[in-house]
This record gives C-alpha cells, structure tokens and sequence, in this order.
C-alpha cells in the first residue's frame, strides 16, 4: 500500500468551476484505476462554509483559513475578479502556511494571490492568458510565462481550465509514474495532454491555417513591442524583406495592414488593462505605446465605441 497523498483546495469566491473540476476528478479517477486510496483532498473558503463558483454553483468546504489543516500540497484557486479577493486575513494565511513549510501552488487566476503575498518574485508563474497583461504591470518582479503551467519552482502554478489537468496528471506521473498518468487520463477520455512548455492560447499559424514564417515572426516583434511601437518597414527590415511584402502578408492571412493590425494588439492591450488593472487612462496610453493621451481616447472610441474613461467608469 502506497502513502496517501492529501491535497487542500482553498477555494477563493467565484473560483473556476472547470478548473476545478480538472484538478479534483484526475484525483479521484487515480485511486479508482490503481485501486488503492493515493489522494484524498479538502476544500476551504476563507468564511469557512461555502464557496461560490463563477457560474453560481455553491460548494460545501471543511473549514476555514484560521487553521488550515497539515497537507502534502496546498492549492489556490480562484476565478474572476480575484483581486476583490486579496483579504488581508487571506493573504496572512498563505504566509502563515509558507512559513510552516506547505507547498503552495494556485491554479486559473490564484497566481495573482501568491504574487499579492510576495511568493513568486523571481519565479516562472503561470496565470490565464487574460489576465497576462495586467499581471505584468502589477507584478513586473515576477517571470510570468506562456505556459499551460509551471511545476518546477517553488510554487506550482497552472493557467487554469484544461491546464489544471494537465498539472494534475504531471504532478500523477511524478508520484506514481506514467502509466498511471496516462490511465486517468484515458478514462478522462482526454488525449491532447500538454507538457509544461505547451503554450496556453493555440498558435497563430493554427489560429489562420498557416504556416508563414515570416508573418509569425512579425506577430511576435510586434507583441514584444506594445510600449514603443515600432513602424511596418523597421519589421520588414528586420526580418530581411521589404515592406511591401509584408503588406501582402498581412492582407492575404489576416486581411488588414501591418499598421492596423498593430494598432488593434495595441488597443487590445489597452482594453484589458484597463479592465483588469487599477492603472489610470494616461497610464494605460503609456503602457500601450501612446504618447498623446487624447489621440488614444479617440482611436480606442474609434475601435470599442466608448472612451477609455467610459470603460473604467463602467467597470467602478
């Protein structure tokens, strides 16, 4: 008989309700295929009662954070609108935990609430693709990467929905080898298991149906360069052709300008910051390559139909 593993799931209000059951149901399946009891787990909320998914579904928990039971690994988990969740009572339980020597990791949003507790500064993390923008602002000290997850740090760290299981059958190999592994994840009928380095969103070549080399690159400068933006013929130029034939690139895969396209990244960009971040619209411009607060609000009313000051607005 091999030694039970037990795994807490603190689970923060309007909590991922995938995510979460992508980290429970591997737990469960592998006891069922090896027929021994290799997991248990249990849930926490911060009231100590109930926790609230994203979708409405109300989950019973064991108890509360004022005495966080001893586990082999302590997960966070958490959904939406985590930052309204960041409690000071919350946060000093997770330092309490890390100082007693628990292996805390977060999975979908919960990376934010480690990086609010200060565990991840000069670490890989891994958060949901949304919130990737907003992250990297508040949090510049920390590696935040691509990844569908994280798992060779200190603090694990998956991006949430499917990569939770992705983490969860890892973490199975790791702790009973991959037969196993693949056992579960043959009854979860799932067959596109990704590894660590898997990027979380599907390619740009997949995304368009194309494989040009030359158009993926120039995605990518342009990605790299959101705060100063750089002109169609400095990435022609870069990438060794002209900058006509970048035009034709971009119109024949993605049927808009290089000068659009990058305006719609950066626009993009914008958005989401001022969505998921406390930064205020001169700060956005800068961060998104504007220099003229005034040319942004026109250009982002242009695009969205409201001014960036009617976005934040609508969100306080």
């Amino acid at each position: 008989m091999r030694d039970t593993q037990h795994f807490t799931f603190l689970l923060i209000e309007e909590f991922s309700h995938l995510a979460f059951s992508c980290a429970v149901e591997p737990l469960r399946i592998a006891n069922l295929v090896s027929g021994e009891t290799l997991y248990n787990w249990s849930f926490l909320s911060e009231n100590g009662e109930t926790a609230t998914c994203s979708n409405g579904t109300v989950t019973l928990v064991n108890g509360g954070i004022s005495s966080i039971p001893k586990c082999d690994r302590l997960f966070v988990l958490s959904g939406i609108n985590m930052r309204d969740y960041a409690s000071r009572p919350l946060l000093a339980a997770l330092r309490r935990e890390r100082a007693r020597g628990t292996s805390i990791g977060a999975l979908c949003s919960g990376a934010w609430l480690l990086a609010e507790a200060g565990f991840l500064n000069g670490q890989q993390a891994a958060i949901h693709w949304e919130y990737h923008d907003s992250f990297m602002e508040a949090f510049p000290e920390v590696n935040l990467v691509r990844s569908v997850f994280v798992a060779d740090g200190k603090h694990i760290t998956a991006s949430g929905g499917t990569a939770t299981a992705d983490l969860i059958l890892h973490l199975i190999e790791i702790d009973h080898g991959p037969d196993l592994s693949i056992a579960v994840a043959d009854q979860m009928v799932y067959n596109a298991v990704r590894n660590a380095t898997a990027e979380q969103r599907v390619s740009l070549q997949s995304r368009n149906g194309m494989r040009n080399a030359h158009l993926a690159k120039a995605i990518q400068i342009m990605q790299q360069r959101l705060e100063a933006p750089v002109s169609p013929s400095e990435i022609a130029n870069q990438l060794g052709i002209s900058t006509r034939q970048l035009e034709r690139l971009f119109g024949k895969y993605l049927n808009a300008s290089p000068k659009r396209y990058f305006m719609e990244m950066r626009l993009e960009r914008a958005r989401n910051l001022l969505l998921q971040s406390e930064a205020s619209v001169t700060e956005v411009a800068i961060a998104c390559g504007f220099e003229n607060p005034g040319h942004f609000s026109r250009v982002y009313r242009a695009n969205f139909g409201i001014t960036p000051q009617m976005q934040k607005n609508k969100i306080d």
